[in-house]
């Protein structure tokens, strides 16, 4: 993992050499990531690079980004972790992990990951013809030596390159650039993408960050690819999960794991009983409120 002291000074664009797998989005589904190494290969026989959104969502945040963080450690030139925008204080606040932190450890914990999230870099180029990032282009971005520059620990803005880079969609909506309804980073369009490729002398751009329901999705007549790693997602969604093969020769290819059908009907089924749970509280709430009145109107009555 990068220090503060190293990252200050580092670029903030990985290059990295072919072959590599590209794992998309985990957001705390540990069983799933395990799932997903057995099913690829392990490090440090596998190299992978991950684009970020390891935590929040799930229940087992703290294990997913204690092991990723752990392989990086342990092969730092096979295992590579870029941030998504849920490595950020006031994403990760709202959404899950700090308040799985608190319960199950404590918030210096918390806050120790913080610091980590705020060093970790950005982007990555895959034999300099595949640019990889969480969330997407972006239309400041007019030299990748820009990204050398980048000092941190940062924080991510609302605008500008790094907030495109965790935060920006492509949207068929725009050819160009527009604005987004996320609140930060901006939509692109096919245009936008063809010129960009262009511009830097590049073959593809892979990102993550959208559910997608086959677990990766082509835009741009196949010059950018979206990744998701979290089949099921939240519990309540039946998309698979798929790690992208960049081989020697730059030939991706796919391999999708599907969701436990299973698993989604006992997630139902936990859910109703749940509901009916609540619905059946209520309706003894309500029963206890009409005999107390009941009781008080005897009262007064008599």
């Amino acid at each position: 993992m990068t220090t503060t002291s190293d990252a200050k000074a580092g670029a903030d664009r990985q290059k990295i050499k072919a072959p590599v797998k590209i794992c998309g989005d985990i957001h705390g589904q540990y069983e799933d990531l395990l799932a997903l190494l057995e099913l690829n290969g392990w490090p440090p026989e596998t190299k992978y690079l991950f684009l970020g959104d390891y935590v929040d969502r799930g229940p087992f945040s703290v294990e997913v980004i204690s092991l990723l963080f752990a392989y990086q450690l342990l092969y730092p030139d096979k295992v590579f972790l870029l941030r998504g925008n849920h490595e950020s204080r006031p994403v990760n606040m709202q959404y899950g992990f700090f308040l799985e932190c608190r319960k199950r450890f404590s918030t210096t914990l918390y806050d120790a990951y913080q610091m980590a999230f705020y060093c970790m870099p950005l982007c990555a180029v895959i034999s300099d013809k595949i640019i990889c990032m969480h969330g997407g282009i972006s239309e400041d971005l007019v030299d990748l030596k820009q990204l050398d520059k980048v000092e941190r620990p940062c924080d991510i803005p609302d605008i500008g390159v790094i907030a495109d880079l965790t935060w920006a969609d492509p949207d068929t909506s725009v050819q160009m650039y527009g604005e987004s309804n996320r609140g930060a980073g901006r939509f692109f369009g096919p245009e936008a993408v063809k010129k960009f490729l262009a511009m830097h002398n590049l073959e593809l751009v892979v990102r993550a960050h959208q559910v997608v329901y086959d677990g990766y999705q082509f835009f741009a007549d196949r010059q950018l690819v979206t990744i998701f790693s979290a089949p099921f997602y939240c519990g309540t969604m039946d998309n698979a999960a798929a790690v992208m093969t960049v081989d020697e020769e730059l030939v991706c290819s796919f391999t999708v794991m599907r969701p436990n059908l299973k698993k989604i009907k006992d997630k139902e089924k936990e859910n109703q009983e749940k509901k009916e749970t609540e619905q059946d509280k209520e309706k003894k709430v309500m029963v206890i409120k009409v005999l107390v009145l009941t009781v008080l109107v005897d009262l007064n009555q008599s």
